[in-house]
């Protein structure tokens, strides 16, 4: 299974955040961090913020926090919000499969990504920070 960009990226801007420490980087320094548009991770922080993952203040010496709600967020919760519940085949699109009826690889890709999720559920967002992950953050975040 291949996660969305704007998936990848909301982990990442988690993660990110997740070694902030005292310190509560912007949207715009959390985007080149991460080295994606501006533009991206504003909409991901949106997502991220009315899921209560992340609060932002606005103005002089505000920045991004993860919430103690982020930090304990599963992953595979997550990811299940910014993929959606969609089918990872498309069955019934604008040419519906004729298999359809009758198909039964649509129900073993389902168990499939519903297994995929499942092994995704025990991970939270601080195991996703522990050694060695977090210091190299730590060093991304660094980087002029």
């Amino acid at each position: 299974m291949r996660l969305l960009r704007s998936t990848d990226l909301a982990l990442r801007v988690l993660m990110r955040l997740a070694v902030s420490g005292e310190s509560s980087p912007t949207t715009r320094q959390v985007a080149e961090d991460m080295e994606v548009p501006y533009t991206h991770a504003a909409k991901i922080v949106a997502g991220l913020q009315h899921m209560g993952l992340v609060s932002a203040r606005r103005g002089r010496g505000g920045g991004l926090a993860l919430s103690e709600k982020g930090r304990t967020a599963s992953v595979g919760a997550v990811v299940r919000a910014f993929e959606g519940d969609g089918d990872i085949v498309d069955c019934e699109g604008a040419t519906p499969c004729p298999l359809h009826s009758g198909c039964r690889l649509r129900a073993a890709l389902r168990r499939a990504q519903e297994a995929f999720y499942a092994s995704l559920d025990p991970v939270t967002v601080a195991d996703m920070v522990a050694e060695p992950t977090g210091p190299l953050l730590l060093e991304i975040s660094r980087t002029p």
